[in-house]
């Protein structure tokens, strides 16, 4: 067979084949990173709320002492005997409230008052107990009476006093008992402190100031 170049017809090399090359453009990615703000958003809301309970339930649950107040003092009598030793006759009635602030239940052992003048106790009075359901208040009632009870220590103040027709005297009452939480047993105690002025010619009291402990 005649080749090309016997006809006079120039040959010309047919171009090698190539691979083909194929470019793949990738546009950026942005995450998104609502679902994670939410998430923890989410959780920080759960642990704050988790706090507040908590913090709410020690402030409700955690024993505290119960509230005592001295809801009323009335003057009964009131007598110096004129002696080498002053002698005080004397008689306070008394009613203390006795409020339990706890979601437990409160069993006291017994009320004490006491009447002191300058410092020094002059003589005190106890009640029976009692038991008080939770969140719950009782009134207890008590009568202070000192009969010829002679002022040694301070007979110069008590001169004095009775000078100006009036006489400071310090009442205390004070509560003890026990909490029944759960299967425990945790004692607790109350306490106010009142400074009494009683008018010794009107034979009433004409200032009381009162605090608890």
């Amino acid at each position: 067979m005649p080749s090309k170049e016997e006809y006079g017809i120039p040959y010309t090399p047919l171009p090698s084949s190539q691979p083909s090359q194929t470019v793949i453009v990738l546009t950026p990615y942005r995450r998104n990173r609502r679902p994670s703000f939410l998430r923890n958003l989410r959780c920080s809301l759960l642990f704050a709320a988790a706090i507040l309970l908590l913090s709410a339930a020690v402030y409700f649950l955690y024993p505290s002492d119960p509230d005592i107040n001295l809801s009323r003092i009335q003057l009964n009598h009131i007598r110096v005997l004129d002696s080498l030793k002053p002698a005080l006759d004397l008689s306070f009635s008394l009613t203390i409230k006795v409020r339990n602030r706890d979601f437990f239940s409160f069993d006291y052992d017994s009320l004490v008052v006491s009447i002191g003048y300058r410092g020094r106790e002059l003589g005190l009075v106890k009640s029976r107990g009692g038991h008080l359901r939770a969140r719950d208040s009782s009134y207890v009632n008590a009568t202070l009476e000192l009969d010829g009870l002679e002022v040694v220590h301070d007979v110069i103040y008590l001169i004095g006093d009775l000078a100006k027709g009036v006489i400071p005297f310090d009442t205390i009452a004070q509560v003890t008992g026990d909490l029944g939480v759960l299967l425990f047993q945790i004692p607790v105690e109350g306490e106010v402190s009142c400074e009494v002025f009683v008018n010794v010619n009107s034979q009433k009291i004409s200032h009381q100031d009162c605090h608890n402990k």
